[in-house]
């Protein structure tokens, strides 16, 4: 059965996006270079990601005891982070909750090179469609704005692994829309996104793929 829709992020801070004066300037070969994860996209020129990707406390820290709340984790839990990034969040949830195992999976090569030094030891690189830990490692598994960057047939292998790695918990975020207006923000929003649904279809989408973990929409 689908878990439960819920903001856990709802600490994390938000910021006022020009959806309007990004799409009058990206192309398709912007999105091209963005999707290489590479320099570009985590500390280039803004129109092709971040536009610089450092950490900063503001960010995860007011969401992390939201998190510790809604998964009851403890210094006993275990915690993987698919799409993990340079991994601020993992940082903060280190040093929240002291002794708790986590794990960090991305894509970017890049971005684990220039990791938080801390927890650099706990990431590798990997692919969301081949998680590379047994079945049930994590009492926890989290994804924030990630599977969305694979078309929909690897979004749903993606999700099938998230649920074949969790003990039973799990929390992701996708691009989503509630109506048109939301969805003509979106896409010109989107960067690196391939797979974009109305938030009823993504609930369709779940159930179809044997996903039963919590989730939220990242709507700009």
């Amino acid at each position: 059965m689908l878990g439960k829709e819920l903001d856990l992020l709802k600490n994390y801070p938000k910021s006022k996006r020009d959806t309007k004066g990004r799409a009058n300037v990206i192309t398709e070969a912007d999105r091209e270079i963005a999707r290489q994860y590479g320099k570009d996209f985590f500390d280039g020129d803004r129109t092709y990601g971040y536009g610089g990707f450092s950490y900063m406390s503001r960010f995860w820290q007011p969401v992390v005891p939201d998190l510790q709340s809604h998964f009851q984790l403890t210094k006993e839990s275990s915690l993987l982070d698919v799409g993990c990034a340079k991994g601020f969040m993992l940082y903060d949830l280190q040093q929240h909750i002291k002794g708790i195992k986590l794990a960090g999976l991305d894509i970017s090569s890049y971005a684990l090179e220039h990791a938080k030094e801390e927890v650099k030891h706990l990431l590798q690189q990997g692919d969301a469609k081949s998680l590379p830990f047994d079945n049930d490692s994590f009492d926890v598994v989290m994804s924030i704005n990630t599977i969305h960057n694979l078309d929909e047939k690897e979004c749903a292998i993606a999700l099938q692994e998230i649920e074949r790695v969790s003990k039973g918990k799990s929390f992701i975020t996708v691009d989503a829309y509630r109506n048109d207006e939301e969805k003509e923000r979106m896409l010109e929003w989107a960067l690196t996104a391939k797979t974009i649904m109305h938030v009823d279809d993504w609930k369709v989408f779940f159930k179809d793929h044997g996903y039963t973990g919590d989730f939220y929409w990242f709507i700009p």
